[in-house]
């Protein structure tokens, strides 16, 4: 349950509650896309329409860790469990009520914003569940996906990984899962995303040796933080070749929001040290490096005759 404090803190991040632990918010990339500039680097890498992306949570406030390069407000989480849980079905008809709501106030700015692309954002084709918090904490998400996958929409669900059983019985799997792997070995795990429950990184290495058997498009991603987690190549490509992904991103952290308060801007890795870091793990791996998007420092890997972008959508 969001406590009015939490809720005042959200909405003046420009956040949308919706129920009694989901949020909604406008993504940055949306709002380019909408004045026809480009998309988000998961549009270049995947083919997503950035400005038709629902980007929201259904564990606005409830997540196993409390990452140092994390720009959500910290000072929100209540847990690591989810109460007075909502139903499905509402929260994404609400999620998508909150979408139109945010996005109504554009509406008065047709002169910077392209009006048919305007009116196509509040129809999303896409659900992006990974805004704040760890959507597994929400006892429904199986059902939460199916609900998305009957209205045609596809799915891009971003896990941590602590919650292996909850990966493992999802059904539907989502079109495209992420794990986060933000760490080669334990130590620094454990001084990185400071997991708020036992056994964190047994638990990511189960969903790890897990991800491998998943019938569905599968991502690891990596967020480097300069001088923290940015070596050890042997380390993340053993656990790379435990997970098999389908893909791999590497990214760097980017220092916005509440992560300013925990780390430094000189801490970020510039595109360079990213591309570097992924030629690395691409000469330990099976992977290729598939491309880079200087803006956002971000690099993608694949598997050898892998197609990032997605067929549905094509």
């Amino acid at each position: 349950m969001i406590s009015q404090e939490q809720r005042k803190l959200l909405e003046k991040q420009k956040y949308k509650i919706v129920g009694t632990h989901s949020a909604v918010k406008l993504c940055h990339w949306l709002k380019e896309g909408m004045k026809g500039n480009k998309g988000c680097y998961k549009e270049r890498f995947y083919g997503i329409d950035s400005h038709r992306c629902l980007q929201m949570t259904p564990s606005v406030t409830s997540c196993t860790q409390q990452c140092l390069f994390c720009w959500r407000p910290l000072e929100t989480w209540e847990g690591t469990e989810i109460t007075e849980i909502s139903e499905p079905e509402d929260i994404l008809e609400n999620s998508i009520e909150a979408q139109r709501e945010l996005l109504t106030g554009f509406g008065g700015s047709l002169d910077i914003y392209d009006e048919d692309l305007w009116e196509e954002a509040k129809k999303p084709k896409h659900v992006a569940i990974s805004l704040a918090g760890e959507p597994t904490l929400y006892p429904k998400l199986s059902a939460y996906i199916k609900r998305c996958h009957e209205r045609d929409l596809t799915t891009f669900l971003v896990t941590n990984g602590t919650n292996p059983q909850t990966i493992k019985d999802l059904n539907p799997l989502p079109t495209q899962l992420y794990i986060s792997l933000d760490a080669p070995n334990k130590d620094i795990y454990q001084k990185l995303c400071r997991p708020e429950i036992e056994e964190g990184w047994k638990r990511i290495n189960r969903s790890l040796k897990l991800l491998s058997e998943l019938k569905t498009r599968t991502v690891i991603r990596i967020t480097l933080v300069n001088g923290i987690n940015d070596k050890n190549i042997n380390g993340y490509a053993k656990l790379l070749n435990k997970a098999d992904p389908d893909f791999i991103e590497v990214k760097s952290f980017m220092h916005v929001g509440n992560s300013r308060d925990r780390l430094e801007r000189e801490q970020m890795v510039e595109n360079d040290g990213i591309k570097d870091f992924s030629k690395q793990i691409s000469e330990k791996t099976i992977y290729e490096v598939e491309d880079n998007v200087e803006e956002s420092r971000v690099s993608l890997l694949k598997k050898p005759r892998a197609n990032p972008k997605l067929r549905e959508l094509g």
